[in-house]
This record gives C-alpha cells, sequence and structure tokens, in this order.
C-alpha cells in the first residue's frame, strides 16, 4: 500500500503538506505527477506547483534526480521503508487544480498525490489531518476511519481512483438525499446566509432520480456515494466531472435565495451544470472512448470523439430539465435556440469539423484567443446539434417493436452503454443502425450506400461530424411541430465583430473571418471612440450613431494611436439569430405526436 499524509498548516501560506511513504519501494524508485487532469483538454504542468521532494530511507537522506518536467528518479535502496515529502502550491479557484486559504480549502488528486512507478494498481491510503479548527471534510472517496469531521484515513483501491476523489475542506453548507439506494451529498462554499440549500438540493434530486432512471432502469446502480462539491464566488462558473463526484463553481447570483425573487435565466444554467456534470458519470466515466483507456497522465490524450463525450452530454444537460419539469417546453427551446445561435456565430465551423475540434481540444479549444471563432468550433455545442440532429432523424422513423416505441438517442446511448466496453465511432454508427432498424429518410440524408443500413448511418455520422456543412435542423426540427424564425442580426453581428466593454471603454474582442469588419481594418483590442461625430461610451452608442444610407468615419485606438477607419454600408442580412417556438399553423398528427413525446407537450 501507498500512504499519503495531507496537511494543511499554515493555511495564510496556500500549500498542502504532503507526505508519501512506501513499505517496499523499488530501487531507484521513479515517482511522476499528472501533467493534465481527465475531463479538461489542456496540459497544465502541475509539477510547476511543487516544492523540490525531500526524500528519506532509513533515517537517512536520498538524492532524488529529475528525469524530466513531472518526473523523478529516488536514488534508495530496495530495503526499507521510502518517505517523500514535499509541499503544493494551492491558489487557483477553478474546479482543475487545488486551492487553499483561511476560509476554504480544495484539491484535485492530480495535483498533488505523487504516482509511484510499479504500484499504479495497489491501493493507495490518504490521511488528512491538521486542519484549521471547525473545518470538515467532504469526499466521495472510501472512508476507513473518520470522525465527525470527516478527519482521518480514506483508502482507493489504485492511483486512478485516488486521483479520480477531489476533496472539499472547509466551514461549508451541507445537505444529502439519496435515490435509489445511493446517497448524495451536496457541499457548498462560499454561499451567503439566505441561501436556499433545500431548494437546490430538491430539484437536484430530481435530475438525480431521473438520470439514474435513464441509464439502470430498475437495475442496480453502480456507486452507492456521491457528492456534489460546489464553490461560490462573485462571477464564475464551470465544473469538472469524476466517477463519484463533480466539482462546480457558480456566482452568488445563480443561488436560489430565501425571501429573494429567482433570477431564473441563471439558476436554470446552474441546475444546466449540475445536469451536465451528472450525467457524465456515465457518459465519459464509465462509457469512454478506446483512446481514454487507459489514461496517460504524461502528456495530451487525443481522441476526435468529444462532441459525443461532451457534445451529447451537452444535448441531455437541459434534455433532463425538461423531462424532471424544472423548465417548461417554451425555456427548452430558448435554451436550443442559444446553442444554435453561439454556433451559427462561429465562422469556424464552415472549415472545422467537430471531430477536428475534438482532436484539437488540446491547442485550440482551451488555449482560446481573439481567433478562436475563426479556428475551431465548440465540440459542446456543435456537439450537441449532432445530437439533436440525430435524435430527430431517429424519431421520424417507424416503430420495429411490438411495444410500439419508435427509435430515439436515448436507445442508441443505452446500446452502447451495454457494450460495457470503450467505445469508437464504429460502434455508434452501429448502435444507431440498430436502434433504427431503417436507412435515415432520405429528406434528411441520402446516403450513397442504397440499402446497406449500417452504411447509411456510418456514412449519415460521417457527413455530421467529419464534415463542416450546416446541419439540417430546420427541416428536422419542422417534423417535431418547432417553426424555425429568423431575427435580424445586430449591428456588430452584420459588421462581424464582437464588442464589450473593457476597462469602462466599448472594444473589439474578436473579428470575424471574412467580415466587413475584416475588410475595413479592425483588429481585436482596437478601443471604439467615435463614429461619425459622436463619442462612443456605451455599448448601444454604435448602433445609435450608425446611419445606414451612407459611409461612415470610425475613430478607434490602437496601441495609444489614434486610427480613422471606414465603415462601409452595411447589407441588411447577414448576423441572423434563430428563435425557435411551437408551431402554431396547422401540423399532421405524427409532427405532434412526435412533439408531444419529444417536448412533452
Amino acid at each position: 500500500m501507498i500512504d499519503f499524509r495531507i496537511e494543511v498548516g499554515n493555511a495564510h501560506t496556500h500549500r498542502f503538506q504532503v507526505t508519501m511513504r512506501m513499505a517496499r519501494p523499488q530501487p531507484g524508485q521513479v515517482v511522476s505527477l499528472p501533467v493534465w487532469i481527465p475531463g479538461s483538454y489542456l496540459v497544465r504542468e502541475f509539477a510547476r506547483h511543487l516544492s523540490p521532494i525531500a526524500a528519506t530511507q532509513n533515517g537517512a537522506s536520498v538524492p532524488v534526480a529529475p528525469l524530466d518536467k513531472c518526473t523523478w528518479r529516488v536514488e534508495n535502496t530496495g530495503t526499507g521503508p521510502l518517505t517523500l515529502r514535499y509541499e503544493v502550491y494551492a491558489f487557483d479557484t477553478s474546479v482543475r487544480t487545488a486551492f487553499l486559504d483561511a476560509r476554504r480549502g480544495f484539491f484535485n488528486g492530480t495535483s498533488v498525490f505523487l504516482k509511484a512507478e510499479g504500484f499504479e494498481c495497489q491501493a493507495q491510503r490518504v490521511k488528512i489531518t491538521g486542519l484549521p479548527k471547525g473545518w470538515r471534510v467532504a469526499t466521495a472517496m472510501p472512508a476507513v476511519k473518520v470522525n465527525a469531521q470527516g478527519l482521518g484515513d480514506y483508502e482507493a483501491p489504485d492511483y486512478d481512483t485516488l486521483i479520480d476523489h477531489p476533496v472539499e475542506l472547509g466551514t461549508f453548507w451541507h445537505g444529502e438525499f439519496t435515490v435509489r439506494g445511493v446517497r448524495h451529498e451536496f457541499v457548498v462554499a462560499g454561499a451567503t446566509d439566505d441561501f436556499d440549500g433545500q431548494r437546490l438540493l430538491d430539484d437536484t434530486q430530481r435530475i438525480c432520480e431521473a438520470q439514474i432512471s435513464f441509464w439502470h432502469g430498475r437495475r442496480k446502480v453502480p456507486f452507492t456515494h456521491y457528492v456534489f462539491m460546489l464553490n461560490v464566488v462573485d462571477d464564475g462558473y464551470g465544473g469538472l466531472e469524476h466517477r463519484q463526484s463533480t466539482a462546480l463553481i457558480c456566482g452568488r447570483r445563480d443561488l436560489p435565495r430565501r425571501g429573494h425573487a429567482l433570477n431564473k435565466d441563471s439558476y436554470t444554467t446552474l441546475l444546466g451544470l449540475i445536469s451536465h456534470e451528472y450525467f457524465h458519470t456515465w457518459n465519459v466515466k464509465r462509457l469512454k472512448p478506446v483512446e481514454f483507456a487507459p489514461y496517460d497522465y504524461t502528456q495530451e490524450n487525443h481522441t476526435r470523439m468529444l462532441w459525443f463525450f461532451e457534445g451529447f452530454t451537452s444535448y441531455y444537460d437541459d434534455q433532463f430539465l425538461l423531462r424532471t419539469g424544472l423548465v417548461d417546453p417554451n425555456t427548452y427551446l430558448k435554451l436550443l435556440s442559444k446553442t444554435i445561435n453561439q454556433v451559427l456565430a462561429t465562422p469556424g465551423r464552415l472549415d472545422y469539423s467537430v471531430a477536428q475540434a475534438s482532436f484539437d481540444a488540446w491547442t485550440r479549444y482551451y488555449r482560446q484567443d481573439e481567433n478562436t471563432a475563426n479556428a475551431t468550433v465548440s465540440y459542446y455545442t456543435k456537439g450537441a446539434l449532432v445530437g439533436l440532429a440525430l435524435d430527430l432523424t431517429l424519431r421520424q422513423l417507424p416503430s420495429t417493436t411490438e411495444l410500439g416505441a419508435g427509435p430515439t438517442l436515448d436507445g442508441v446511448m443505452l446500446r452502447l452503454w451495454k457494450l460495457g466496453r470503450p467505445i469508437t465511432q464504429d460502434d455508434v454508427a452501429q448502435a444507431l443502425a440498430d436502434e433504427a432498424g431503417h436507412p435515415p429518410p432520405t429528406s434528411v440524408f441520402a446516403s450513397p450506400h442504397g440499402a446497406d443500413m449500417p452504411n447509411c448511418w456510418r456514412a449519415l455520422l460521417d457527413n455530421w461530424t467529419e464534415g463542416c456543412e450546416d446541419l439540417p435542423l430546420a427541416t428536422l426540427l419542422r417534423t417535431q411541430g418547432v417553426d424555425w424564425h429568423t431575427q435580424a442580426g445586430s449591428l456588430a453581428q452584420r459588421l462581424g465583430a464582437r464588442i464589450g466593454e473593457r476597462g469602462g471603454v466599448q472594444q473589439v474582442l474578436a473579428v470575424m473571418h471574412g467580415s466587413a469588419a475584416e475588410q475595413m481594418g479592425l483588429s481585436a483590442g482596437d478601443e471604439l471612440l467615435a463614429l461619425g461625430e459622436w463619442r462612443i461610451k456605451r455599448a448601444e452608442d454604435l448602433a445609435q450613431w450608425h446611419d445606414a444610407s451612407r459611409p461612415q468615419t470610425l475613430l478607434v485606438c490602437r496601441d495609444q494611436r489614434v486610427l480613422s477607419l471606414t465603415l462601409p454600408v452595411l447589407p441588411n442580412t447577414g448576423g441572423e439569430t434563430v428563435a425557435l417556438a411551437l408551431a402554431n399553423d396547422p401540423v399532421d398528427e405524427q409532427a405532434l405526436a412526435r412533439r408531444a413525446n419529444w417536448l412533452k407537450v
């Protein structure tokens, strides 16, 4: 067994003290630290936060030599226990690394636990001790012997499991509920005193009940304990999935508060995040791409299937808010419209497939800059639309069972789950064919493979994930009794620029490739000073002073220099936004039946 000891010591230094002990080390024991954390596809170089490692064996110091950026060799013998001591600097409030101050502590195992080469499959025990008075521990890692505050010993069966159990420390709010014998804890750090924890707990329980039923029906659930860890800050949003827990971050304005009006939009966004990360308990943590089996923690793990594991999860997160009644159909269509508009506002979608975007996540999606919209497409949003398109395509097909339940994307997901192994795109195509029982409708996809049904679905899937054409969503939504309306784009959208306030001035955040903004010479970072004779101070000023009948002079500041650019006469079209709505005009009975099944109306 590998033993770790985690202590806080002086929280003001933002450092965890870590002791690692191996009873029977290998001679010249090699240890390493991951360079990335599963679920966040960027090499983050966690070793940069480690202090020099001090090693002792049989009461004597032992040299430690670096082999590369994240690996060390300890010049020990194979006789006698080996002890390593080091500190981890922890001052990142995100869900990806570690944080420690006088109010709160948090860590992911990838940031603090060294891996002992050759002992990855051995049990790993962790003792958490030395916390400030009144602090508690929250983690889904199995407890061996802990007190009422959670201080004591925890144990994981192997290193992979060890680093998949984040730990929350502090004086957090705590609530819990049970679903199908699974104990769910919810801990919240940083909430105000009037935080309505019971409402958040009740709404989360509805999501968990629905998703467990989705994946398992009445069958046994493959875990007995789950922990939601929510860090509440002034302004923030994000989450990271784990096998039996999730780390979340949100703004205080997102939470329900007793005696205060609920900010419905932001609270819905928070519930969608909770739904998303919980769905990952199955989709990516257990149902994995072959490239993640096993993980290689020393380098990028490329896969072309994040459109499935993140994108389909993004489709289902809001679907479960709809299915549980946490949003109504009209609100759901607004959420779907938002996703569609995010994709349509990304020129990169026309040059980069969602499969390529998945593969390039490490260098494009997770390294965003002012050119990201031109350089890639989000596998979250575009992947969600692929899931939507496949679901609506399947729902057009006749039932192949005596029960009369037609094919859906739900059935595809469950077929893949039942495989019980890592999957490939071929597996997804085969599951689509098996679930459909028919070729895709020719109105959606004219397959070059004729009646060869599995190849029809593979061709359709390749076309939508490896190709760059926009998906036939308007046509598909009409088959479900949903109308696709377009609205005129704003001046900035027709111009092809993203503009926002920074430092009290209106600034160009991004310029779309091939746009009028690019042609007139606007660049990201330009400060907008004046249009014609009028000063630009507020977001609405650009549209207020715009004269659509003639070119105008636009003054911008770039690198402390004032430049004069010519804003051309812009077309009345371009940059349109989409609004989905339940169709009011007569639709056929089949479309109404499909809509009732999909949207529950």
